[in-house]
């Protein structure tokens, strides 16, 4: 059960951008309608994670990896149950999502996921990012999709951590 009550749809001064929400994303998921509680963030966070996962040049697969091993990581199984079927639509092998958390020891993943998650892992678990990650990552991207994969890691640290400390979860009631 979440630690708030989640937010009234039926407010009219949230109705633009529960109507928005509901056109871009099909529904109001539980996480849109928990930060519906301060409109200005929620359309804030909207347009942030739109551009994230819909105007990056990363492709589906590796931003998917990415987000599924943020929850991974941070221990969130909100942002893996919306996540998974979407990483499975984008190509990544149900066999690859189930050796996501050992994924040092797996083949599975080639050299630039590796250095991918590898990155992953530096900035969600340690914030500082050694010269050796950092150097093997920076080897398979140039400026504009390096910013683009970390912007990626780091939103999804941020709404992880958003989904946790407020425990929204996918069985919730709203």
């Amino acid at each position: 059960m979440a630690r708030l009550p989640y937010a009234d749809l039926s407010r009219p001064d949230t109705k633009p951008l529960v109507d928005r929400i509901v056109a871009e994303r099909g529904s109001v998921l539980h996480l849109y309608q928990m930060l519906l509680h301060s409109p200005d963030i929620a359309q804030g966070w909207l347009a942030h994670l739109t551009g994230i996962r819909q105007k990056s040049s990363l492709s589906g697969d590796l931003r998917e990896l990415v987000i599924m091993r943020v929850a991974i990581l941070n221990n969130a199984p909100y942002e893996a149950d919306q996540h998974a079927p979407i990483a499975l639509k984008e190509g990544v092998t149900q066999a690859q999502l189930d050796a996501l958390p050992d994924w040092e020891s797996s083949d599975l993943f080639d050299a630039r996921t590796r250095a991918v998650l590898a990155y992953t892992d530096a900035m969600t678990r340690h914030v500082q990012v050694p010269d050796d990650v950092f150097e093997e990552v920076r080897g398979h991207f140039d400026d504009k999709p390096l910013v683009e994969v970390t912007a990626t890691i780091a939103t999804y640290n941020m709404v992880s951590r958003f989904l946790e400390a407020l425990q929204v979860h996918s069985h919730d009631e709203r």
